[in-house]
């Protein structure tokens, strides 16, 4: 089969590589569609041999010893390939696996190629009447951003407002997952630098917030009528975190989902005397799938906004080169 190879320093080119076989309990799967992420950056920039690609959706093309799904069936690959026995697995948190077997796209070739290989259990039918472009949504859009928000919700349910830092595609995720979580009068913030973002970002329903020109030291000074029950930082800053934080208001709740760099605490001014909580939020967990796939088709025309370019895989090369200039919402590859 023909893929894509990630050379560094922002090049793509093409190499052959023999079509996987499936083992006991795998599938093998089609590529039909994966989305572009932020987290393949250092893929891209600093190249790899592993086929990057972790928002795949395809079909199954064929399957081994003792799985039960049948050929032809469609569906969305979970990222994390979690082994179902332990603690966590058993507990239904399958992106806290204590045995993780693999991170798709990342430690095993991912969903850029014509053909992937992955356990039948992080495989996740989709239906027939959900495009593949469209069924990536329920990944790192809608898997991400509505797991951030509920598990803000788990200390905080009487929220009233949110800020999301980042209109980049988890921020908007988040901001498109609040929009039908939450009461419809909840205002949702959300910050970028990007025009182009924020303009989508309002689109959406959100109330935009240009952060170009404020000093990092001020950066929501006088943007906030009011300050936020929950704030949802996707872009991995410490500035940005640190104005979240300041942002929250009593009982405030900051989740962290951007991975990079730290967040600087004052534990009495910060947490102990408003009684904040800053938590960390992974991925999301395979039970959360369901619930998605109901909810992307109940608003499906809402949530197919984020996709703001396709490109074929012969244009892998341009469509990341675009997507790194920050002016496009979720960009997919199709196949």
């Amino acid at each position: 089969m023909n893929i894509p190879q990630f050379l560094g320093q922002g090049k793509i080119t093409f190499s052959s590589k023999s079509k996987p076989e499936p083992g006991e309990g795998q599938l093998l799967i089609q590529v039909k569609a994966n989305a572009l992420c932020g987290s393949e950056k250092g893929q891209f920039y600093g190249g790899t041999k592993i086929t990057p690609g972790h928002e795949a959706v395809g079909i199954v093309a064929a399957a081994g010893p003792k799985t039960s799904t049948p050929v032809g069936t469609p569906g969305a690959v979970f990222l994390m390939d979690f082994c179902g026995q332990c603690r966590s697995c058993r507990q239904g948190f399958t992106n806290q696996c204590l045995n993780k077997r693999a991170d798709m796209g990342f430690s095993h070739d991912g969903g850029y190629g014509p053909f992937m290989l992955v356990h039948e259990n992080i495989f996740f039918p989709t239906g027939p009447d959900i495009s593949a472009t469209e069924a990536t949504l329920l990944l790192d859009v809608m898997g991400t951003g509505g797991h951030a928000l509920n598990r803000g919700r788990l200390i905080r349910p009487d929220i009233e407002s949110i800020l999301i830092m980042g209109a980049g595609p988890i921020g908007l995720g988040v901001l498109a997952m609040a929009k039908v979580l939450f009461a419809k009068e909840t205002p949702v913030y959300i910050t970028d630098f990007v025009p182009y973002r924020l303009q989508l970002a309002e689109k959406l329903g959100g109330i935009p917030i240009n952060l170009a020109g404020r000093p990092a030291d001020k950066l929501l000074e006088g943007a906030l009528p009011q300050s936020a029950d929950l704030a949802v930082d996707t872009s991995g800053k410490t500035v940005a975190r640190q104005a979240a934080l300041a942002a929250l208001g009593q009982r405030g709740v900051l989740v962290c989902v951007g991975h990079g760099e730290e967040l600087n605490l004052n534990v009495t001014q910060h947490l102990i005397a408003p009684e904040r909580t800053v938590m960390g939020s992974e991925y999301f967990a395979f039970n959360e799938l369901p619930e998605n796939l109901r909810l992307l088709k109940t608003h499906r025309a809402y949530f197919n906004q984020i996709i703001t370019h396709r490109f074929g895989v012969n244009e892998i090369q341009h469509a990341f080169e675009l997507f790194f200039k920050g002016e496009t919402g979720k960009v997919v590859i199709e196949q």
